[in-house]
């Protein structure tokens, strides 16, 4: 009996039409006509003798059978990947293609530290970078989306290898003048739960400042408006409040020309741990600790 096997080609149209559900940016995002797309899905589908996508002129809905594929396509589409990874692997270390999500705390003030080195150390690996929140970020790497998370611990990423690279400290940054006479650190007891300005949710580094503190009533009293860092730190700034920062900010300038002051946070863990982690045996785990090993190097003093 002759089984015709799908080609990677058209498992890769299918996923990319789960991804965007929209044929024309699956198109775009495989670099085909949306008629090529398309034809390939039909042709993918009298393969296998079913339906996998409904077609309307304003809807693209996956068929029960067509979502258990394409979760099935993206696993065929990985394993696919690391034949060529392994090729790679055995070959310069840390060279080709490499996708490496890193959460919006640490992108901005760890990777200009890192990036010219990389490019100087090893001129053959094409590093994409995507930044996103731990949740996306984890969840790109179960599906083969990125090849590896630079985040911080705790967050539950997964079965996933794990290389812790250094603790960041957790400070309290709040309006000059504000604390008379200025201590040298300030407890989480001494924290304003009414004046705390937190990201919103979503970011892991709320939780982790929740978690240092260590009081319940912060939870519920905090103001959760930030959508990053810098817009938090100009909040403080204007005498909106106070809020908790990880030692790399502070490290990499993000007080600067501002009138805010930052004393580290008394607690029993006032840190958060940062960490690259990635799927357990995956073929390039050398090129990982590799990687690893720069990105520590690189740690904020």
């Amino acid at each position: 009996m002759t089984v015709y096997l799908p080609t990677l080609k058209q498992l890769q149209y299918l996923v990319a039409l789960s991804d965007h559900g929209h044929f024309g940016r699956a198109a775009d995002s495989c670099f085909v006509t949306q008629s090529t797309l398309s034809a390939g899905l039909r042709e993918l589908e009298a393969l296998i003798g079913v339906i996998l996508v409904e077609r309307t002129r304003r809807v693209v809905r996956f068929t029960p059978t067509g979502d258990r594929i394409a979760a099935k396509a993206r696993r065929v589409l990985r394993e696919a990947e690391e034949l060529g990874e392994l090729a790679r692997a055995a070959g310069r270390p840390l060279s080709g293609d490499m996708r490496m999500s890193v959460i919006p705390t640490i992108a901005p003030f760890m990777l200009p530290r890192i990036l010219p080195r990389l490019r100087r150390d090893y001129p053959d690996l094409k590093l994409y970078l995507r930044e996103e929140t731990s949740g996306a970020a984890c969840e790109g790497l179960q599906n083969g989306r990125t090849d590896c998370v630079l985040l911080a611990l705790p967050f539950a990423c997964g079965d996933v290898a794990v290389r812790r690279l250094f603790d960041d400290r957790l400070f309290v940054a709040f309006p000059e003048h504000e604390y008379a006479p200025c201590p040298t650190s300030l407890a989480a007891g001494d924290i304003d739960e009414t004046r705390l300005l937190l990201l919103e949710d979503g970011h892991c580094l709320k939780d982790h400042a929740l978690s240092a503190c260590n009081r319940p009533e912060l939870r519920a009293e905090a103001t959760m408006l930030g959508t990053s860092l810098h817009t938090i730190v100009q909040m403080v700034d204007n005498g909106l409040g106070v809020t908790i920062l990880p030692g790399m900010a502070i490290s990499a300038g993000l007080l600067e020309n501002t009138q805010v002051t930052a004393l580290p946070l008394e607690a029993s863990h006032p840190m958060r741990e940062i960490a690259l982690v990635w799927r357990k045996a995956s073929p390039r785990d050398r090129d990982f600790h590799l990687l690893a090993d720069m990105l520590a190097g690189a740690a904020p003093r």
